[in-house]
């Protein structure tokens, strides 16, 4: 079969999206929000310099960034957003202040055409641009000097041990004394001035915020822009014209005469005798076992926190390990064990593809292991002692926390593990070399796996395009990189790429509908998904021609997943298209479990927050994490572990299991992810989604809402579905561990190759 158009539009879709992706890079380099050189008065009294935001960006990463509340909308969900919340505070103090001084009563008393009056006061006091691009000067007036102060103070005594804020730190799990230092606070107060500045003050010579009007505050008509709203409905028209497209597409190829599949009576994997390197991964899948039950027991206490914020059942566990450390673990703890999952099996897949093991391909596999446990120890134990205040800014940002969520681990180990990708990537090329070079059907099918395994190495190093003190938004852009492209995109790529050759080996498939199949679905999903990456970065401080192309685009990256209910159906007839075949069910069950969440998690769920004017009142709410967890775990997360099964399935082929375990494994954790999301994060997100649009982003984020009593019930209802899903989780440990002590194998069955 002649490939070639199919290869043609893919590589069509990479070079224009990347081209789009990459101009407008350049337009967020030139448009960036500003950091002024100083802050000062009318009479060049200077409040703050540019180093001391750049210095206090550096103290909010130390501390745990983005996994201590959020800046922008992004990053947890426990604290406030500190510029929602910044924002909120210094324009009620403005308020405040003006009406005593000039009215004699509390701004409340007012009636409401002096309040209107205040009102666009205020909003003529922080949506003008004062900022002297010249002199990089930030003028401020008096009275807004003493709100920055005030807000400060209170900054200060929050992230000190001010007893008179204990109840407010518990409500946000701070521990006392976060920050160690007055320097530290002042240059902390300094870079959430700033962020908030860039979400109330106009863009020179427009009417809109640097954030597009971002977050919702009413006081200063932070309200939806026009674009907002149009291209919302833009976005919705895109995504049912690519519905309406797609189906079209698949009624015409299914009405194509072809020719019956003859799957084989015997199992074709009694044939693969595992090599040295091929058993060799068997650790990663130690690894990944061991890695997964941490990652849920820190996410059991990171979501306890939410209701008692300084410690565990009564345990003062914050005192060791706070919530900024649970969450950076829980956070990229998942990353490790799913990225580990998917190295193993590219690991394990190439000498099967090719038939070839390469000399020293196992001292390589070990190398490489042992790397990875260096790099997943080392960048915890930097994150610790970065929380704890324990390390300078430059080595923070080398060996400590970076303060970016899913890429927190400082830049040494970010550099070592880019290392490891490219010599994972060594690896897979010189085991695959000569079934490269061989021109058989497979060869298409190879150069799309090739390209796959470059990209997961290649695009890692996206993370490497900031440096420590580089502009918010810049650094936004290039992590989003890492996010989106290399965790959304490329990875579920390689995983398609190899789940076609799972199923070719096997021969339930044609390797030539395989490689159309997957030369096809990975073209439309990055038709999507590259310029989609820009549906992250509506809010921070990007132009608005990136939100509209994030509108259209990202709504695209739904579109095949919309017919995802076929694939599912495929998945279960071929588990049991032959008697050998339920060998493999449980691990093809999880495949199946992947399309699901994919079209639950990453579709309804995603789109649910994916146009501008959902994000604009959902982003840095709960919403966003019931798509994150449906969405990483639920596609990713199963991915992975179906991928593992399938390869210590083929380690020992002729071995039977004992399945009871792992069916409850199985359903344990689906049922216990749907309770999770559908009877705590979700009816909270849905619940602050309506505060974010009655008051705005500062109270639905705020202590005074989600310390409420049903706010409060319907977080601790997370438990029901928690307990379940770890219950799961623990049984898969269980079986796989039972696979090396023999309890979860049944006997030695030659009988199963009919």
């Amino acid at each position: 079969m002649n490939y070639r158009k199919y290869w043609i539009t893919f590589t069509g879709v990479m070079v224009i999206s990347f081209a789009v992706l990459g101009y407008y890079g350049r337009e967020l380099y030139r448009q960036a929000p500003p950091i002024p050189t100083r802050v000062v008065l009318s009479d060049q009294t200077v409040l703050f310099t540019g180093q001391d935001i750049s210095d206090g960006q550096n103290v909010w990463q130390s501390m745990g960034g983005q996994e201590v509340g959020s800046v922008w909308g992004h990053g947890a969900y426990v604290a406030p957003d500190w510029s929602a919340d910044w924002l909120h505070r210094e324009s009620t103090w403005l308020l405040e202040y003006w009406a005593t001084n000039d009215h004699g009563k509390a701004y409340a008393s007012l009636h409401k055409e002096v309040q209107a009056s205040l009102r666009q006061r205020l909003k003529t006091e922080l949506r003008t641009n004062t900022y002297d691009s010249q002199t990089g000067d930030l003028l401020v007036s008096t009275q807004r000097a003493e709100a920055i102060r005030v807000v400060g103070t209170h900054y200060t005594k929050l992230f000190g041990d001010d007893a008179s804020l204990d109840e407010l730190r518990d409500a946000y799990a701070i521990p006392p004394n976060s920050i160690k230092t007055s320097d530290r606070k002042e240059k902390l107060n300094a870079f959430f001035f700033w962020t908030s500045w860039v979400c109330s003050t106009n863009r020179p010579g427009k009417d809109i915020t640097y954030t597009n009007n971002w977050p919702a505050e009413n006081l200063i008509d932070n309200r939806p822009t026009s674009a907002i709203l149009v291209w919302s409905v833009v976005s919705v028209v895109v995504l049912l014209a690519g519905i309406g497209a797609l189906s079209w597409y698949f009624a015409v190829i299914r009405g194509r005469d072809e020719a019956p599949h003859d799957v084989p009576h015997a199992n074709p994997m009694l044939d693969l005798s595992p090599t040295p390197s091929m058993r060799a991964t068997l650790k990663y899948f130690w690894i990944v076992t061991a890695l997964m039950l941490v990652q849920i027991g820190l996410g059991a206490i990171t979501a306890h926190y939410g209701v008692e914020g300084s410690g565990f059942y009564g345990i003062p566990l914050a005192e060791w390990l706070p919530y900024a450390v649970t969450r950076t673990w829980h956070s990229q703890l998942g990353i490790f064990w799913i990225a580990t999952a998917w190295l193993g099996t590219g690991l394990f897949m190439a000498p099967a593809v090719s038939g070839h093991e390469p000399k020293f391909q196992r001292l390589g596999v070990n190398v490489l292991w042992v790397c990875l446990v260096v790099i997943v120890v080392g960048s915890m134990a930097g994150e610790w002692l970065g929380v704890q205040q324990r390390l300078g800014f430059v080595s923070n940002f080398w060996f400590g926390h970076q303060g970016y969520e899913y890429v927190d681990l400082g830049r040494f180990w970010q550099i070592f593990l880019l290392i490891g990708l490219f010599l994972w990537l060594a690896l897979m090329l010189r085991a695959m070399w000569p079934a490269i070079r061989r021109p058989n059907e497979n060869r298409s099918l190879l150069g799309l796996f090739l390209v796959a395994s470059a990209a997961i190495a290649m695009f890692y190093g996206a993370g490497l395009m900031w440096g420590r003190q580089t502009n918010l938004a810049i650094a936004e852009y290039w992590r989003w990189w890492v996010v989106h492209l290399w965790v959304e995109g490329f990875f579920e790529v390689f995983a398609t790429v190899v789940i076609a050759f799972l199923f070719t080996r096997m021969g339930l498939l044609r390797v030539s509908t395989a490689t159309a199949a997957a030369l096809f679905s990975t073209t439309i999903f990055l038709g999507g998904g590259i310029i989609g990456t820009f549906h992250h970065l509506y809010f921070t401080g990007t132009p608005t021609a990136v939100l509209a192309l994030g509108a259209t685009f990202s709504a695209l990256e739904v579109v095949p997943l919309v017919l995802i209910g076929m694939e599912a159906y495929e998945g279960l007839r071929l588990s049991r298209v032959r008697p050998w075949v339920s060998a493999y069910k449980w691990p093809m069950y999880f495949f199946v479990a992947v399309s699901f969440w994919n079209l639950v998690g990453a579709g309804l769920f995603g789109f649910l927050i994916n146009p501008p004017i959902a994000l604009y009142y959902m982003q840095g709410l709960n919403t966003t994490a019931v798509h994150a967890h449906t969405a990483l775990f639920g596609v990713y997360g199963m991915l992975g572990i179906g991928l593992m099964l399938f390869c210590l399935k083929g380690i020992a082929v002729r071995q039977v299991w004992r399945t009871r375990v792992l069916s409850f494994a199985f359903w344990s954790i689906n049922i216990g992810l749907a309770l999770m999301v559908l009877i705590s994060v979700l009816p909270v997100g849905l619940m602050q989604t309506w505060a974010s649009v009655e008051y705005g982003m500062w109270y639905a984020r705020s202590a005074e809402f989600l310390q409420t009593d049903l706010v409060s019930t319907l977080r601790w209802l997370r438990v029901i579905g928690d307990t379940i899903f770890a219950a799961g989780i623990v049984a898969l440990a269980w079986f796989v561990l039972g696979l090396v002590t023999g309890w979860s194998i049944e006997k030695e069955a030659k009988s199963i190759t009919k």
